[in-house]
């Protein structure tokens, strides 16, 4: 298995801070069966900045350490950034990076609270560069939540999104585990990966998530988001299904 969103470099954002913690969190993924980590720390979020230069040094250095260790997990290069107006201009310049450094896949996250209105024409400049953005954790944001409908136009207009398993299994609370199924239901998110910052607090919850997933949707579903990581990966084009609206009035009291 593939997770492709995971805070697992040391010391450089606000997820494993030490070289010992990186080793113990791809142990604990080794166990839940998660055999490669995309490596995502933040990028441009106003706490954080992890240029693509940097990022792949720390990810040859944890592949070091992980072979020394005899743990059987693959670390590939990734960066969670931070929407702004000038990423296009910054992935000229090489400062960012793409999922598995494939100049294809870019993680884009908003701020927790809104969408910025520029969003839907820099998504469409970033297609326009032959890029696919993706959405990180759009359950999470309380805009999105309060008016699904952007979401919907988003995705309808190319963009992929990314639930986190967290979400899924209720760790985020009753309220993000109803909607990230929503949007499963609505054919709105693509993959489903950890976002794990920690052993204890942030874990993977892969297996938790992926176990609900096979109950509610049956077989099929787990097939569909494995595989989608693994295309992802080989840097071609995933699995997607015809997006569908859902209802607001779904959302009342929510928050």
């Amino acid at each position: 298995m593939i997770d492709i969103h995971c805070h697992i470099l040391p010391g450089i954002d606000d997820g494993a801070r030490t070289m010992d913690e990186s080793v113990a969190m791809a142990k604990l993924a080794s166990r839940e069966g998660i055999r490669t980590i995309i490596a995502t720390p933040h990028h441009q979020n106003g706490k954080y900045n992890n240029t693509k230069e940097d990022i792949l040094i720390k990810v040859a250095e944890l592949n070091q350490a992980l072979k020394d260790a005899f743990v059987p997990v693959q670390i590939l290069p990734g960066q969670e950034t931070r929407i702004y107006g000038e990423i296009l201009e910054d992935y000229q310049k090489e400062e960012i990076l793409t999922l598995n450094n494939g100049n294809q896949y870019l993680f884009i996250e908003f701020p927790s609270a809104h969408v910025p209105r520029y969003t839907e024409r820099l998504l469409y400049d970033i297609q326009m560069k032959g890029l696919v953005p993706i959405i990180v954790h759009p359950e999470r944001n309380q805009e999105i939540i309060e008016r699904p409908e952007l979401l919907y136009q988003l995705v309808k207009k190319g963009a992929l999104t990314q639930i986190t398993a967290a979400s899924v299994a209720g760790h985020f609370g009753k309220n993000i585990k109803k909607f990230s199924l929503q949007l499963i239901d609505a054919n709105l998110t693509h993959f489903v990966s950890s976002d794990a910052h920690n052993v204890s607090t942030r874990s993977f919850k892969m297996e938790e998530a992926l176990d609900l997933i096979e109950k509610r949707y049956g077989v099929d579903m787990i097939y569909y988001f494995i595989e989608n990581a693994e295309l992802l990966v080989e840097g071609q084009a995933v699995y997607k299904e015809v997006p569908e609206r859902i209802k607001k009035k779904k959302f009342l009291g929510i928050f």
